[in-house]
């Protein structure tokens, strides 16, 4: 069992871009629930949203005053790769099948992680199906909440009836979206709560231009000329194929066009090496296509520069829980053309601060007109930093879970 050091973050110094009437705010009703201790429990403290969510929220929770700690529960590859079925399953993939095999190792991993843990705090939230039977075989002395960063819309039902079993022994059920929320659940317990980004961390920043240069020219990306981005772990749901795509057919018609795929390979995610392969083999010798991944010592960083230097961002997602690079490339001021899936349409507003599409043909026609309207690109920008800045900023988010607390536990103080 892994548990993720993380130092403190001061609520105060995102007064600036929320103004002190929000943080006032939210520094009330943490003060209410001053000392309460949060446990956290994921599959990855590297790689994929819900790291990316933690790595901000628990230490912001820390500075508002909460007792909040970061569990990574530990499985063999073989563990992960059920899980990463599950996964596909869970978003509708009704080609697999749930074998006895598969239930044993799931359960036994989760057995073996629960016997390591002491999770004595009030409040427990797990993310996600791989630790979701930790709510049976841990001692439970405070209250469970299981939040859900996938698409649940649509699942696979043998193996949805198979993880319900655990999810409804939770006290809340958190879900991105109402879409999402099974009609089975008790709806007394939902919670509807969208994640968000972090404008303080690495990846979200502010950066001199000459700084997005100097990364750029390390990847061998011309900054002069259009870049088309796409940043999202390689899998059958982020449509980095049909992102190819539209790349190559816009270039038949706008000369010197760049794209640039920015993935991480996370350790709970054993199916990306193999979609990792299938990308560099689509792409063959195009020296205009770029890949990045953490292999080659690509970090918040870097992935901060190529979105700020991103003349149209793309996301073709076919299933996305929320995608959380499509707030962090909004908030960069960048227009998103992504298809009209789960997260992506609850982010971009059609024709405001971005453009939702179907499929390959719709995203063709409104990336051309991007790239030959800069004044339109500028416009849907602004537009689009505002909304992030609205809806999807982490105090929001702080704000949310302290909500989500206090209903749980009244008021501790």
């Amino acid at each position: 069992m892994e548990v993720v050091g993380l130092g403190e973050k001061r609520l105060e110094d995102y007064a600036q871009l929320v103004g002190e009437e929000e943080i006032e705010r939210i520094e009330e009703k943490a003060e209410r629930l001053e000392g309460v201790r949060v446990a956290h429990v994921n599959s990855t403290a590297f790689g994929g949203g819900v790291a990316e969510i933690l790595r901000s929220m628990v230490p912001l929770m820390r500075g508002a005053g909460l007792d909040a700690h970061w569990y990574v529960i530990e499985g063999s590859r073989e563990f992960f790769e059920i899980t990463k079925k599950m996964h596909n399953a869970l978003q509708g993939d009704r080609g697999l099948e749930l074998t006895e095999d598969m239930v044993e190792l799931y359960l036994e991993v989760n057995r073996e992680n629960a016997s390591e843990l002491e999770l004595d705090h009030h409040v427990v939230v797990v993310h996600d199906p791989q630790p979701a039977p930790l709510v049976e075989f841990c001692e439970r002395a405070g209250r469970w909440v299981w939040r859900c960063h996938i698409d649940l819309s649509s699942p696979n039902e043998e193996f949805w009836r198979f993880l319900r079993d655990f999810v409804e022994k939770y006290e809340r059920y958190v879900f991105h979206s109402e879409e999402y929320v099974r009609p089975e659940l008790d709806e007394r317990k939902v919670v509807v709560m969208p994640p968000s980004i972090d404008p303080l961390s690495e990846k979200n920043r502010e950066m001199e231009w000459s700084e997005v240069v100097s990364v750029l020219e390390r990847y061998d990306i011309d900054p002069d000329r259009p870049i088309l981005t796409q940043v999202g772990r390689f899998d059958p749901w982020k449509g980095v194929f049909d992102t190819i795509e539209v790349y190559r057919r816009v270039k038949e018609r706008v000369g010197g066009i760049q794209l640039v795929l920015v993935a991480s390979m996370a350790r709970d995610d054993p199916e990306g090496w193999v979609y990792y392969e299938k990308v560099l083999r689509r792409i063959g010798e195009d020296y205009d296509v770029h890949v990045l991944t953490d292999l080659i010592g690509v970090g918040a960083r870097e992935v901060n520069a190529v979105q700020r230097a991103s003349t149209v961002v793309l996301q073709m997602s076919t299933r996305e829980g929320f995608g959380l690079a499509v707030a962090e490339a909004m908030w960069k001021g960048r227009p998103v053309v992504g298809r009209r899936v789960g997260g992506i349409k609850l982010q971009v507003e059609d024709g405001a601060s971005g453009f939702l599409v179907e499929g390959v043909e719709d995203a063709i026609d409104r990336v051309l007109l991007l790239l030959r309207n800069r004044e339109l690109r500028e416009e849907m920008g602004r537009r689009a930093r505002e909304r992030v800045a609205r809806r999807f900023l982490v105090t929001a988010h702080l704000e949310r879970y302290l909500d989500l607390l206090s209903s749980l536990l009244g008021s501790p103080r």
